[in-house]
């Protein structure tokens, strides 16, 4: 039997439900008119199946192959991420269940995403097939626990409302864990992709759904696996480890969520059971091409990867706008190996009463050396800026989308140019292109510069360096006071060089930056201004 079962696609064909009483059918293709389910020992439940073999979809699925010690909750969390599940009916002696969904679209999904990712429970496959029976009528009576575990769970999906401010009870899905792991990730030195995030937890079971975002200044993720064992695994062997050689570090919890609900496929968030998903407005998504750029690139780099057991060999992380930045990063310096993907950026949505080239470039610089900025003439809410490599881009792009910019909300895309064209000499382009390929400015040129160890998301606190001993805390208040925001705290480190300045919003603190970074203090000193990951 298992040489067979392992040839049979999982969902292709729908198979034979093997519940016979006293036997396990030969062929998963066989035709049945009726059987006897086994019920927790008891076999007094009916079923009629069909006659015909014809493959068509049903609510109730039927898995096989289930690991002896599984437990309702683990094979209702297979159901989950698609749909609202409605009754299960577990099988132990025969090491199967049926599981029924409230909706035919529902158990088409599930058994179309398991075919390309085979499931597993307590590192075993299973296997998931369309039943011949098109509900289940189970004897409550028998399926006492079972019918328990469902409304517990029912229960925490009715009150799952989408992320934002949703609590609910670990115990009220019983005392196995979330399939939701929630995941931060500490000294970022290089950025960390959703794709890298994916291959790395891969590794351990059906990665359903990822969703990053920042908080507190810090990247984050709630990362959805199929199934909760396989999260605690993951949980168990990737806690506390390091992504790269000495940074990137996973601190991983279990989220009080059961299910995640993604909008939108884009380099923030991706739902890989549901591939139709919209990108969303104006966000962008990693284009495969850029994508293989970088996998060509990063064979090339040969990064420093950490050692995580089974997960991250350095072959783990093919695709890396996070490994490219390896190289951005001085840490890899090979001559002649630019880092892959588009280095130019479409940036839209711009004030266009106030910003320059000079403006984006300040902004834009916090995460890569801008070579080449232009405003678009015909439409002066847009502009295109050349980053000095790919991995750049992608770091200025997954930082600045969606952040305030002299009052509205930028939207930063890959763009299809290579270069950033300048002016025809002589032509007066009204100042709307400016090259910086040799500004002084650059935070990155100097390689394994300790800028590259301090990139962090725009955030209401500040680091302000290069201040002159003469300069005090009135001063610079006054000073980022001035910018049309309110200073809400102030610190001087100890040596009175460098402190930490926080505004009331991210907005006020992006608008101090670009006012203030390079400010001349007297003294020949020109402050220095970065987003910190500090608050005061």
């Amino acid at each position: 039997m298992d040489g067979i079962v392992t040839d049979v696609a999982v969902g292709v064909k729908r198979g034979s439900d093997e519940l016979l009483s006293g036997s396990v059918l030969s062929s998963p293709n066989s035709n049945m008119s009726s059987m006897v389910v086994t019920a927790n020992g008891n076999d007094n439940k009916k079923f009629k199946g069909d006659d015909k073999m014809d493959g068509a979809p049903s609510r109730v699925l039927h898995i096989r192959k289930l690991p002896g010690e599984v437990t309702e909750t683990e094979v209702i969390a297979l159901g989950l991420p698609f749909g609202k599940v409605t009754n299960i009916l577990m099988l132990k002696g025969k090491n199967q269940a049926f599981l029924e969904l409230a909706t035919e679209e529902a158990a088409i999904t599930m058994v179309n995403y398991y075919s390309a990712v085979t499931p597993h429970l307590r590192n075993q496959p299973i296997y998931i097939q369309y039943s011949n029976h098109k509900e289940l009528k189970t004897d409550n009576t028998l399926n006492q626990r079972a019918q328990a575990v469902l409304q517990a769970v029912t229960a925490v999906q009715a009150s799952n409302a989408p992320i934002s401010g949703t609590t609910v009870s670990e115990s009220a899905v019983t005392p196995a864990q979330s399939p939701v792991l929630r995941i931060i990730i500490d000294n970022m030195y290089y950025p960390v992709t959703l794709d890298v995030l994916h291959q790395i937890f891969s590794k351990f079971g059906a990665v359903l759904k990822i969703i990053t975002f920042t908080k507190n200044n810090q990247f984050q993720a709630l990362l959805q696996f199929g199934d909760p064992v396989n999260a605690q695994q993951a949980k168990q062997a990737l806690d506390g480890q390091n992504i790269y050689n000495a940074c990137c570090t996973l601190r991983i919890d279990f989220s009080k969520l059961v299910n995640l609900n993604v909008k939108y496929n884009n380099d923030k968030s991706r739902d890989y059971t549901r591939p139709d998903l919209p990108s969303g407005d104006g966000q962008p998504t990693l284009d495969p091409a850029i994508a293989a750029a970088f996998a060509k690139e990063t064979s090339l780099l040969g990064l420093p990867v950490a050692a995580v057991p089974g997960a991250l060999s350095p072959l783990a992380i093919p695709n890396a706008a996070a490994a490219a930045a390896a190289a951005a990063a001085g840490r890899v310096g090979m001559p002649g190996v630019s880092a892959g993907g588009n280095t130019v950026l479409l940036v839209s949505n711009l004030n266009e009463e106030m910003v320059t080239p000079q403006s984006l470039f300040t902004l834009f610089g916090v995460y890569g050396d801008v070579q080449r900025v232009k405003i678009l003439y015909n439409k002066k809410d847009s502009a295109l800026i050349q980053m000095a490599d790919g991995n750049q881009s992608q770091l200025a792009m997954s930082h600045l989308n969606g952040q305030k910019m002299y009052g509205k909300i930028i939207r930063v895309t890959l763009s299809k140019h290579q270069t950033v064209q300048l002016p025809r000499e002589g032509l007066d382009d009204q100042g709307l292109t400016k090259d910086f390929g040799n500004s002084p400015l650059h935070r990155f040129k100097k390689p394994g510069s300790k800028n590259f160890q301090n990139i962090f998301p725009p955030s209401a606190t500040l680091h302000l360096s290069n201040i002159p001993p003469s300069v005090a805390e009135e001063d610079l208040r006054t000073l980022f006071a001035n910018t049309g925001g309110t200073v809400k705290a102030f610190k001087f480190f100890q040596d009175h060089k460098m402190a930490l300045l926080q505004m009331s919003t991210v907005e006020e603190a992006i608008q101090a930056l670009i006012d203030l970074h390079n400010y001349n203090l007297g003294e020949s000193h020109h402050l220095r201004v970065s987003f910190s990951k500090s608050t005061i």
